[in-house]
C-alpha cells in the first residue's frame, strides 16, 4: 500500500475508533467520521466497504494497542500476588478518572451489537477480552497461584463489573471493592497451592 494511502487509512480508523468509543457506534454516520478525518466520504468507501469493516478495523487496532497497555501496566506490579492485584485495580481507577473515560470499549460494542451475534466486531472483541484473561492467567502462574485459569476468569468478571459499576455511578471505590474481592479469591488458590506442594509424610 503506498504511504499516502496508509496514512489516510490509519486516519479514518483512528477518526472511528475515537467516535464509536465516545457516542457508541449506532450513533456515528460514516459523514461524521469522514469530517474528523478531514477527508471526503467517496475516499473513505475507497478503503473500506461499509461502516461494519471501518469498525472491525477499529477494534483489530484498538487491540493492539491493549497489549502493549497490558504490559505497561504489568511493569508496575509487585512481586506479591496481592499487591498485584491491588495495583492491577488501581491502575483500572486511574483510567477511569481520565476525562471522558466511557469503560471498555470492545464491551460497550458487544452490548450495542447484542442482537448481531456473527457481526465481526464481536469476534475481534471476544479475542482482545481472551488476551487479557490469557495475561491475567500468566501473571498469576507466575506468582504460584493454583488454579491460575479459574481464578483468571473470576478476575475478569470482577474487572468488567467494576468498570460498568464505575461508569454507571461515577464512583471509582468500585475497584477497590474488586480488588479486595480479588485477594479472597486467590488466597484459597494459593493455600491450595502450597499443600500440593507439601512432601508427602511417611
Amino acid at each position: 500500500m503506498p504511504r499516502q494511502a496508509g496514512d489516510t487509512r490509519r486516519r479514518i480508523v483512528e477518526a472511528a475508533y475515537y467516535l464509536f468509543y465516545r457516542r457508541g457506534f449506532a450513533r456515528v454516520g460514516v459523514d461524521e467520521i469522514a469530517a474528523r478525518a478531514r477527508i471526503t466520504k467517496r475516499t473513505l468507501y475507497a478503503h473500506f466497504r461499509s461502516k461494519d469493516d471501518l469498525l472491525a478495523a477499529a477494534l483489530h487496532g484498538q487491540g493492539d494497542f491493549d497489549l502493549a497497555r497490558l504490559q505497561v501496566i504489568a511493569r508496575h506490579f509487585p512481586p506479591a500476588v496481592g499487591p498485584m492485584l491491588d495495583s492491577f485495580f488501581g491502575q483500572l481507577a486511574e483510567w477511569a478518572a481520565t476525562p471522558g473515560w466511557s469503560g471498555s470499549g470492545f464491551t460497550r460494542v458487544v452490548v450495542e451489537l447484542a442482537d448481531l451475534p456473527g457481526h465481526p466486531a464481536r469476534a475481534i472483541a471476544r479475542r482482545a477480552k481472551n488476551v487479557t484473561e490469557h495475561w491475567l492467567t500468566d501473571q498469576l502462574a507466575s506468582r504460584h497461584v493454583a488454579g491460575p485459569g479459574q481464578c483468571a476468569k473470576e478476575i475478569m468478571v470482577l474487572m468488567e463489573g467494576a468498570m460498568i459499576l464505575m461508569l454507571m455511578h461515577g464512583d471509582r471505590s468500585y475497584a477497590d471493592v474488586a480488588a479486595r474481592a480479588a485477594r479472597r479469591l486467590v488466597e484459597p488458590a494459593r493455600a491450595s497451592g502450597t499443600r500440593r506442594k507439601s512432601p508427602a509424610r511417611p
